[in-house]
């Protein structure tokens, strides 16, 4: 929700840094590893009870992951292996936050409620996969009442409240799910009538098989050569 409406207004800020960032030694790919290295920093600390140090560094670890996408832009650097170390790391960043949240839930209140972090935790990813799936088939799905921004700004407010962070908890949880629920009627709709879908598809379809049989046909010329020598 955040990222449909607010990216633009976002990007006309961050994207004068990412100028600026090409000027350094930096890549795209050193920042995502910097948010990596604080995002530890913030799971420890929420783990261990110091939850204003663990608020600021959960938004110390969202800067790098802003402008990480600018300098790639800024630089012309943009890749699919760079996106997906991207992708791959704001999983493992959100999965860490949200285990340290288990452990500090877990010492304060019993280990049921280090149970909750991980249900959110599991319908986040679950989310992700949509959208990740969603997209390989030619689909659309963004969209829903919590992105990965939104979890993190409600997760920034629990983290305000030492004996609230529970029950925003459970808040997120209730979102998260009504987010999954929303994202898979989405794609169940689109990918009913999407006959852009279908047509890619069997456009992959051929071209695998096409590819099966170039390296069929190679095979057996060389086995030919090799039995005529």
């Amino acid at each position: 929700m955040f990222d449909g409406k607010f990216r633009v207004h976002v990007d006309k800020y961050v994207r004068p840094v990412g100028v600026t960032l090409t000027r350094t030694k930096i890549t795209p790919d050193h920042l995502t590893a910097v948010g990596l290295a604080i995002a530890v920093g913030a799971a420890v600390a929420i783990g261990a009870g110091y939850l204003r140090l663990g608020l600021l560094l959960v938004i110390a670890a969202a800067l790098p992951d802003m402008l990480d996408g600018a300098l790639a832009k800024a630089s012309n650097v943009s890749s699919q292996r760079g996106a997906f170390f991207d992708s791959t790391v704001d999983r493992i960043t959100d999965s860490l936050m949200l285990g340290g949240v288990a452990w500090y839930l877990g010492d304060t209140r019993g280990g049921t409620a280090a149970v909750l972090p991980f249900a959110v935790m599991a319908v986040s990813q679950l989310i992700s996969y949509q959208r990740a799936k969603a997209e390989s088939l030619g689909i659309q799905a963004k969209g829903g009442l919590m992105e990965r921004a939104e979890r993190i700004v409600v997760l920034c407010i629990g983290l305000l409240f030492d004996s609230g962070l529970y029950w925003v908890m459970w808040a997120m949880l209730v979102l998260v799910s009504v987010t999954a629920v929303q994202r898979f009627v989405k794609i169940w709709r689109l990918a009913a009538v999407s006959p852009l879908t279908a047509e890619r598809l069997e456009s992959r379809r051929s071209r695998r098989a096409s590819r099966r049989s170039a390296v069929a046909s190679r095979r057996d010329r060389l086995t030919s050569r090799r039995r005529d020598g």
